[in-house]
């Protein structure tokens, strides 16, 4: 019996959790990050990003596809032996904690920035950690309810960029090609950071109740996040000169600004506030994967006591860290970095070393 079976998640739950994880952040910022290494041909680079992590993605599924009823964590273990295992397991749940943490400082910096400029960050964070405790103290089936809530409240989101169609230059893409192939390629390590979020399938493939549809399933969330970063970022670059996205730090929001409604006005609070709920989806899933793996480190079956610390060590770091503009892009980019490593470069690894082990266990038995 699957020890995971009063725990599971649908394939519905386990693409929204993706794909939400991956659409969070990054989104915000990405038109400025593409636009300023690769210019108006950034687009391309998400093309490029897209097919690398579903590369990865694919993976990741073939490793947990032997071994259906392990999370990662587990999995370490039994590959690596009790020290190496939990010692990588570590750094893993590093990643995720700090993943999570990043996501919440710039979250609560947004809406400093775009809605309230003299709150306390601390009372942002206690006001955020409230509703995230409550949802991940539940686990995975409950994240997964939500992240189907998360989806229909934030489905109108996209189509209200179409307002801002009426004085876009289309001619700001042209000439295709323009900066030539070396930026487009390098401006892909700026895709890295919004597409992270499918590693995640490395916690989620033992909840999901369905795991032959697994495959299907993150194909289909990488390529929804592929649609919204493209959608998002042609339209910016259609939108604004390529030396005006560069001077905003959040393209996305500045083009909100934009929408003049009749019955609104400072539309882009309004979305902000209703935005709140996919950022949450962005830090829960990481938060989650993080207090498990150190409940299942320490051998624990209840992670909340793990959540309780980790979410109270947030609160008291909000009182004396207060980060600015640069140093939250400063941390964004700290966790493409270690993204890089754990998200593109430790599943190959990780791969062939299964193999090899896998075939050793093969050869022993014969």
């Amino acid at each position: 019996m699957n020890k995971y079976s009063f725990n599971q998640i649908s394939l519905k739950q386990y693409i929204f959790i993706i794909f939400e994880t991956q659409v969070g952040i990054g989104v915000l910022s990405l038109p400025r990050d593409l636009a300023k290494t690769a210019g108006k041909d950034g687009w391309i680079s998400i093309l490029l990003g897209w097919i690398l992590s579903m590369l990865l993605s694919l993976i990741i599924i073939r490793i947990m596809e032997k071994n259906p009823e392990y999370t990662l964590i587990e999995l370490l273990s039994k590959y690596f032996g009790k020290w190496v295992g939990k010692s990588l397991s570590v750094l893993w749940i590093l990643y995720t904690a700090f993943a999570a943490c990043v996501v919440m400082f710039s979250t609560i910096h947004i809406i400093k920035v775009w809605i309230i400029l003299d709150i306390r960050d601390f009372i942002l964070m206690i006001l955020f950690v409230i509703p995230i405790y409550m949802i991940t103290k539940h686990g995975i089936r409950v994240i997964g309810i939500f992240a189907e809530l998360v989806f229909l409240v934030s489905l109108w989101m996209p189509f209200l960029l179409f307002y801002t169609f009426k004085d876009t230059h289309w001619l700001f893409l042209l000439p295709i090609g323009k900066e030539g192939l070396l930026p487009i390629l390098s401006t892909v390590k700026s895709t890295i950071l919004s597409f992270l979020g499918f590693e995640l399938a490395f916690i989620l493939y033992p909840f999901l109740k369905d795991k032959k549809s697994a495959t299907k399933g993150i194909v289909i969330a990488n390529s929804l996040s592929m649609f919204v970063f493209i959608m998002v970022t042609v339209i910016s670059f259609v939108r604004f000169s390529q030396d005006q996205i560069k001077d905003y730090a959040y393209p996305t929001l500045n083009l909100l600004k934009l929408i003049r409604l009749p019955f609104l006005e400072r539309l882009e609070i309004t979305f902000l506030s209703f935005y709140l709920f996919l950022l949450f989806m962005t830090i829960i899933p990481y938060l989650y994967t993080a207090v498990l793996g150190a409940s299942q480190l320490c051998g624990k079956q209840d992670h909340r006591n793990v959540l309780r610390i980790l979410l109270c060590l947030w609160i008291l770091l909000s009182f004396f860290f207060l980060p600015s503009s640069s140093q939250i892009i400063q941390m964004g980019k700290s966790w493409g970095i270690a993204g890089t490593y754990f998200a593109f470069v430790f599943p190959i690894f990780l791969w062939i070393y299964g193999w090899l082990f896998h075939l050793a266990r093969k050869e022993q038995k014969q």
